[in-house]
């Protein structure tokens, strides 16, 4: 028989808009971060706006939880639901409504693919600037749920910097609009608020977002070192420098061999201790002349060698190595803790060391690929978890990052959101009485605590819980 619930469901939506067979759930039961998992009580599909605030006003009556998700990439455990709750899958709302480039804006739903968007207004000389390194398969909504970042957003940007107007659903199933659609709107910058809360505020259905003109002019660089001090210190004399690469991205040798060693090969040296792979954008009168110091910068601090891509496939093979490090890495053993934390650049010669110390007391495989330009680090932890011994390791050397990422006067996270992976760190960085407010603002969003419960807010800190 099925659950009263799915009756429910299915009589508001589709047969085929409703998931609730264990095979179809299984699908669902983590995000790209796969040591949390959980099955959820059924998987919705909805097609339009109109879709979703039937499904939260009806599951506001029953008083039943539910987690947006978008493609499942999110590594922060934030797209997993508990076998209590729904999970509203967006990949079906995934149209472009609207582009105006005289405006240079576009409206797009939320299951819309991050790159899917730059392709589509790329002829025309524009793109959307947020670049996660899974931008080929992540969702805009699922970025503007976790405020996602990217290479190139050291110059132009986290998302927020892009998001002009929203359409949400909040958890009780009426609509708002949030923002000014292109110019400022008066009164609090709510959609400021609703961009990194992690779904815990309501569903955006519409996104308005800001486009770019496409560079006059790129140089992309692949600069190698015997130390990776050495290019840790080169990324804080280029920033010192007042060069603000659009891009400024750091692998160390154990990525370097994974990457080679797939099918993303780039041709990058595997003996170098770490690469960075330097990109400047611009108009083309000043760009040789940043590219002359950034070279004599890098050499200065003990680059090895420094190439310059000469033409566009170059460029393309160059990136395609960096942002399938991930999936590189995920070769070499079942499982893949990506972690995420931010520090100052300047502390990198000493931070990432302390990372590698870590990692070799709790006898774990660590390797490094990150925003150097900005600090924020991904340090890469593989894994098997059907090893109990060895998850304890890991869940004890992820603590340890954090813990010294904070030290070294960073934060929990940049892009990946806290979720259910780091909000116990949240104290960290943040007093009781912080939690509290964050739980309060939450509340006048979601009174009921519908919206992805569980995550971000650590229950047994939060006065307010």
């Amino acid at each position: 028989m099925k659950n009263p619930i799915v009756e429910e469901l299915l009589a508001i939506l589709r047969k085929d808009q409703v998931l609730h067979e264990p095979d179809e759930l299984l699908v669902y039961e983590s995000d790209g971060l796969t040591l949390h998992r959980s099955r959820p009580l059924a998987v919705v599909l909805p097609e339009s706006t109109e879709d979703v605030a039937a499904l939260l006003r009806l599951l506001a009556r029953l008083g039943v939880p539910f987690v947006a998700r978008g493609a499942g990439t999110g590594l922060s455990g934030g797209g997993v639901a508990e076998s209590d709750a729904v999970i509203i899958g967006l990949a079906r709302m995934n149209r472009i409504l609207r582009i105006d480039y005289e405006n240079r804006l576009a409206i797009v739903e939320p299951g819309l693919i991050n790159l899917h968007l730059t392709r589509a207004v790329e002829p025309r000389g524009y793109y959307y600037a947020p670049d996660p390194s899974s931008q080929m398969s992540c969702t805009i909504g699922g970025n503007v749920a976790e405020n996602s970042g990217g290479p190139h957003c050291l110059k132009h940007g986290m998302t927020t910097n892009h998001i002009l107007a929203l359409e949400v659903v909040l958890p009780d199933g009426q609509v708002v609009e949030l923002g000014g659609g292109g110019a400022e709107a008066p009164g609090y910058n709510l959609v400021g608020l609703f961009v990194g809360s992690e779904g815990m505020f309501g569903i955006a259905t519409k996104i308005t977002v800001r486009l770019k003109r496409a560079p006059q002019a790129v140089k992309t660089m692949l600069v190698d070192f015997l130390r990776v001090e050495d290019a840790s210190r080169a990324v804080s004399a280029i920033i010192a420098a007042r060069i603000l690469p659009a891009a400024l991205e750091m692998m160390d040798r154990a990525t370097v061999k994974a990457v080679e060693a797939s099918v993303l090969a780039a041709g990058l040296p595997t003996d170098a201790a770490a690469v960075l792979i330097i990109e400047l954008d611009g108009v083309s009168a000043g760009l040789a002349e940043d590219e002359g110091s950034v070279i004599e910068i890098c050499k200065r601090e003990g680059a090895r060698q420094v190439r310059v891509a000469r033409n566009a496939e170059e460029r393309i093979r160059l990136w395609a190595g960096r942002k399938g490090a991930f999936g590189a890495m995920g070769r070499i053993s079942p499982d893949l803790m990506v972690q995420d934390a931010v520090i100052p650049r300047s502390k990198l010669p000493e931070v990432l060391p302390a990372v590698y110390r870590i990692a070799e007391r709790c006898r774990l495989r660590v390797s490094n690929v990150f925003h150097a330009g900005d600090g924020n680090l991904h340090p890469n932890i593989n894994f098997d978890s059907r090893d109990v011994d060895e998850v304890r390791r890991v869940n004890l050397a992820c603590k340890e990052i954090m813990e010294l990422c904070v030290q070294a006067g960073g934060s929990i996270t940049g892009e990946h959101g806290v979720g259910l992976d780091k909000k116990e760190y949240m104290h960290l960085i943040f007093s009781d009485e912080d939690l509290s407010a964050m739980a309060a603002l939450r509340s006048c969003f979601d009174p009921q605590g519908l919206a992805n419960p569980g995550k971000v807010l650590p229950m047994h800190r939060c006065r307010a819980f």
